[in-house]
């Protein structure tokens, strides 16, 4: 349940980061700020940081494990 929560979130959040990147922000941090400067809560309703991107990009395009 926790794990389909926030694979939820991060498909919902996903948009907003891709249009935070055609504004220009190439970075995690960039991106962390736009998305604090918007007013946007992570999950949990915190402040986003570089780790908290990488982390919702790494669930998004997470490869199925083989074997």
């Amino acid at each position: 349940m926790i794990r389909a929560t926030a694979d939820r979130h991060a498909s919902n959040v996903l948009p907003i980061i891709q249009e935070v990147q055609k504004t220009g922000a190439t970075t995690l941090r960039e991106i962390a700020d736009a998305l604090n400067a918007r007013g946007i809560a992570t999950a949990r309703g915190g402040r986003w940081y570089a780790t908290s991107i990488k982390n919702v990009l790494d669930r998004v395009f997470e490869r199925p494990s083989t074997g």
